[in-house]
């Protein structure tokens, strides 16, 4: 049986019917050395395909009568297929493969926001996630307002978030906006607000998916130069990229995955040649 033993940044926690998830303070067990670490054991994800049946008033009175309609078959498709993972402490670890290989797929395993159908997932530390940019935010409550709530949910203390405030504030740029409710935000805005707030505090296990995406060139030369503080001081950091330069910077492993599966695992040098004559050769098909 699995067990994440994590906190998120971003506060998503599941129980699984294969992976139960405990200890969610991030504290590891006593007599445990404090280091960070993640095992995938022949991890497999299933997304169910067709609809689901939510049901209606007049079906449940159907049923207190005594009728049953059958049930819908489900099918399932694999998004991970028995993925065997370890990943140590200080390593930085790049995840590249084209769109719908599973890349996300595995960051959102590793968070504990998606349940594996089989499979052992352990993540030991405490876990900050920068996946869902939006996840987390009040949409009629104004960007200060979203500071101290996100604060909050990533377990800073109100003092902390208080003597932060206007590092984040300056960090993400929003000059008036800050004031204003974060449904008048662009995406660029949501993108470097959070990315503020959830950079203040270095966790054991940083899980990265595409955060660089929706800012601009000069939130992008700021933005990888906290990233850059980051990886030198966090204990394990998965990111999810398109970007090759990136990877190559800030990663010393690097992941290829096809089709839910690792097909390659090695040095950046070794590994994106690899896959960017792949991308050639499927471009050419």
């Amino acid at each position: 049986m699995a067990t994440t033993e994590d906190q998120s940044l971003d506060p998503v926690t599941t129980d699984a019917r294969e992976v139960s998830q405990t200890d969610t303070d991030g504290n590891l067990p006593a007599g445990e050395p404090a280091r960070a670490s993640i095992e995938l054991r022949d991890a497999v994800l299933r997304y169910p395909l067709g609809p689901y049946r939510r049901g209606s008033i007049k079906a449940g009175a159907m049923r207190l009568l005594g009728h049953r309609e059958p049930m819908p078959h489900l099918k399932y498709v694999e998004a991970l297929h028995g993925i065997n993972l370890t990943i140590s402490d200080r390593e930085r670890v790049g995840i590249i493969g084209h769109n719908g290989s599973g890349k996300s797929s595995l960051l959102r395993t590793l968070a504990g926001i998606y349940p594996l159908y089989s499979g052992d997932a352990i993540v030991r530390g405490r876990v900050g996630t920068l996946l869902e940019i939006g996840l987390g935010f009040e949409t009629e409550s104004t960007g200060r307002e979203n500071i101290f709530y996100r604060g909050l949910a990533i377990g800073m203390s109100p003092s902390e978030i208080r003597a932060m405030e206007d590092d984040i504030i300056a960090f993400a740029d929003l000059g008036e906006f800050i004031d204003l409710p974060m449904r008048t935000y662009s995406s660029g805005m949501y993108v470097r607000l959070g990315f503020a707030i959830s950079t203040q505090i270095t966790p054991d296990v940083l899980l990265i998916d595409e955060v660089f995406g929706a800012g601009d060139a000069s939130f992008r030369e700021r933005a990888e130069r906290r990233m850059q503080s980051i990886v030198d001081s966090a204990g394990i950091v998965v990111m999810a990229s398109h970007d090759m330069g990136l990877v190559e910077r800030v990663c010393d492993r690097v992941l290829h995955i096809d089709n839910g599966k690792i097909v390659n695992d090695g040095a950046p040098a070794d590994v994106v040649p690899g896959f960017l004559e792949d991308m050639h050769q499927r471009g050419n098909a």
